[in-house]
C-alpha cells in the first residue's frame, strides 16, 4: 500500500467514510486544510456565513495551522464553534480547550462569529445558551478527530449515545480519556486532568453537512481500526462516522498500521 495521497476504501465494507492516507501528520494536515478551505470557499461563494465546528487537540494543530495560511476564504462570514470544554478549570487555564483554538485559529484569523463555552457557575445555562446557538441555523461542517478509546469529541464510550436527545451536555470523563490528556502532555498528571466536561453530542456532530476527521499519530491506530471495522456501537463511538455521506477520514501512515490489510487502492 502506497501511503502518499491515498484515496481508500475497505474491503467489505458498507457505508465507510472516505478515507485518505498520507505519509506523516505534516503532510496529512496541509491535505486536510486544502480539503476544509476548499469546501469553505465553496460554500462562501452561495450562502452568507458558514457554521463550522473545531475540535481542540494537538491532532488537529497542523491541520489548524495549515488552514490559517489558505488563502481566499472570508473569515467575516464564518460562526466557529468549539466541540467540549473542561469543567473546574480556571477561565485562564492555558489547558482551556477556548484558549487552544484562540491560540491556534481564532487570533490569527478574523473570524466574524467564535462561539466558546466559556467559564460559568451556571452549567444548565450554558448549556441552554449553546444548545440555543447551534439550532439557529445548519451546521456546514465539523472539523472532528478522534480519541484513543474512539470518542468522539468527549462522547467517552460510557456516555456515548447515537440517539441521544441533548444537543449538548455534562459528561464525566473515563481514565483512558483522561490519560490521552496526559500523554498528549497537556497534563502533567491524570490527576490534574478534570473529571468533568461539557461536549457537544453525537447526533449534534453529525446534523454536519461534512465532516473532516483528522486523525494522525500511532496511538489512534486502534481507535481507527475499531471505527472502520467493527460493528457500529458506542462502545466504539468513532463506527457512527460511517453512516455519514459527508465525512472524510485523515490518517496518516502510523494511524493507519492496523488497517493496511484492509486497504485496497
Amino acid at each position: 500500500m502506497t501511503c502518499n495521497r491515498l484515496h481508500s476504501t475497505v474491503k467489505g465494507m458498507t457505508g465507510l467514510p472516505w478515507v485518505r492516507i498520507y505519509p506523516d501528520r505534516q503532510v496529512l494536515g496541509h491535505a486536510a486544510a486544502r480539503d476544509i478551505a476548499a469546501e469553505l470557499r465553496r460554500l462562501l461563494d452561495g450562502q452568507d456565513k458558514v457554521r463550522i465546528l473545531f475540535a481542540s487537540a494537538p491532532s488537529q494543530y497542523e491541520t489548524l495551522t495549515a488552514l490559517c495560511a489558505e488563502p481566499g476564504i472570508d473569515w467575516r462570514r464564518i460562526s466557529a464553534f468549539q466541540l467540549d470544554e473542561y469543567l473546574g478549570l480556571s477561565p485562564d487555564a492555558p489547558q482551556r480547550f477556548g484558549r487552544w483554538l484562540r491560540r491556534t485559529l481564532f487570533d490569527r484569523v478574523p473570524v466574524g462569529e467564535v462561539n466558546l463555552m466559556d467559564s460559568t457557575d451556571d452549567i444548565d445555562g450554558l448549556l441552554a445558551d449553546y444548545a440555543g446557538k447551534l439550532s439557529e441555523a445548519p451546521i456546514d461542517i465539523a472539523c472532528l478527530g478522534l480519541g484513543v478509546n474512539g470518542h468522539l469529541a468527549f462522547n467517552d464510550p460510557a456516555v456515548a449515545d447515537f440517539h441521544d436527545p441533548l444537543a449538548v451536555k455534562v459528561v464525566d470523563l473515563d481514565e483512558v480519556s483522561r490519560q490521552q490528556q496526559v500523554d498528549d502532555e497537556c497534563f502533567t498528571t491524570i490527576d490534574d486532568v478534570p473529571r468533568q466536561a461539557v461536549t457537544l453530542t453525537i447526533p449534534t456532530l453529525l446534523t454536519a453537512r461534512r465532516i473532516f476527521c483528522v486523525v494522525p499519530g500511532s496511538p489512534k491506530a486502534r481507535a481507527v481500526r475499531a471505527a472502520l471495522l467493527d460493528a457500529l456501537s458506542t462502545e466504539s463511538p468513532g463506527t457512527i462516522l460511517r453512516t455519514h455521506p459527508g465525512c472524510v477520514l485523515y490518517l496518516d501512515r502510523d494511524s493507519a498500521l492496523e488497517v493496511r490489510q484492509e486497504i485496497a487502492g
